[in-house]
């Protein structure tokens, strides 16, 4: 029984989430901070779908301990907070809690799977020296990949534009009883759940997809249409695709479609800004390790070469520095890595970039 649950990190995703557990009489709390706990505590978690808003009171706290246990906590932060999420989780955590992971990129549980030809491969890219595996291990966890868009209306406000679908399932592949008790009750909340074997597959090839299309949008500040209308551009977003593509297959998680294919259906979608992108204007820190240099640290692991993501992340990470959306502390897969260590055609973009940052 799921009754009693906790949204860590109320954002769009979150939001959506937990206002519709609440709405449907699950018991649902809140980890939130600042003018967004505000906010919850004054007007609930409020939701605009299908032109309809729902308003469900929570109760809300930026400290754990103040929750208590938990039958289920969903986090859905940015990977890069989860450092600090695993630090303060604990105290939401009993024997029996499942922790539903609802984000982007590579998680720290990616490799958990018994019997896979990498299982424990560990990435410092996604959790430096293990911290949240330590806090949060994989047997507590259920992956899910979230298909959908969803915005912020304003504080403890979201808005569900497109799609109501989340893929979940176990890091084992197993059919367990907790993951159909989790099929149960957030279809029960009217959210469309598919369950699967294979979530690491799922979660890569949603990564395929956005691994170029974000941080490209962040660089240049346009819309997805844009991007694939410059074939210079739309061919390196290819070429890294079929880098990531060739990783995937290599750890299991192949992909059928060609990048083409795939960028048929992004194109479709029109002229939207990426939550990157979205990210860079508002001035909040980017998804940069979860989305890129983990790939490109899976490539050197089991030995295939990334010359165009190691471009695509020497480029994005010193235009976040610039604009201040990203910790100094920003993963290197190899700690002592300078400018003149980069691949050639890194290093000349970086080097470039460098000289234009002074004037």
């Amino acid at each position: 029984m799921m009754n009693k649950v906790c949204i860590y990190g109320v954002g769009a995703v979150g939001g959506f989430i937990g206002a519709l557990l609440a709405h449907q009489g699950s018991d649902v709390s809140v980890v939130s901070r600042g003018a967004t706990l505000s906010s919850v505590k004054a007007d609930g978690v409020r939701l605009l779908m299908d032109d309809e808003i729902i308003v469900a009171p929570v109760r809300a706290s930026d400290n754990p301990r103040d929750l208590g246990v938990q039958d289920l906590v969903i986090v859905a932060v940015k990977a890069q907070s989860m450092t600090d999420v695993a630090a303060k989780i604990s105290p939401l955590i009993g024997p029996q809690t499942v922790v539903l992971t609802a984000m982007n990129g590579v998680p720290w549980w990616f490799f958990q799977r018994p019997g896979a030809e990498f299982e424990g491969m560990q990435l410092e890219s996604v959790d430096p020296g293990g911290k949240i595996a330590a806090a949060i291990p994989a047997d507590r966890v259920i992956g899910a990949v979230v298909h959908g868009s969803f915005t912020s209306n304003g504080l403890g406000f979201s808005r569900n534009n497109l799609g109501k679908k989340l893929i979940v399932g176990e890091p084992d592949g197993s059919d367990s009883k907790r993951l159909k008790a989790l099929d149960t009750l957030l279809s029960k909340a009217g959210i469309e759940i598919e369950t699967t074997a294979s979530i690491q597959q799922e979660i890569w090839y949603k990564l395929w997809g956005n691994m170029t299309m974000n941080p490209v949008s962040a660089l240049t500040g346009v819309t997805c249409d844009k991007i694939l209308d410059d074939p210079l551009v739309n061919r390196f977003c290819l070429k890294i695709m079929a880098e990531a593509g060739e990783i995937g297959a290599r750890i299991g998680c192949p992909i059928s479609q060609t990048g083409e294919e795939r960028n048929a259906v992004t194109r479709q979608l029109g002229a939207f800004k990426t939550s990157m992108l979205q990210d860079v204007e508002a001035g909040r820190s980017l998804e940069l390790n979860a989305l890129v240099a983990a790939v490109r640290e899976i490539g050197q692991k089991v030995g295939i070469a990334t010359p165009e993501i190691d471009t695509l992340l020497g480029l994005s990470r010193l235009h976040a520095r610039r604009r201040d959306c990203i910790p100094m502390r920003f993963h290197n897969v190899n700690s002592t890595e300078s400018v003149n260590e980069l691949p050639a055609n890194v290093r000349a973009h970086t080097l470039l970039l460098s000289v234009q940052s002074r004037v």
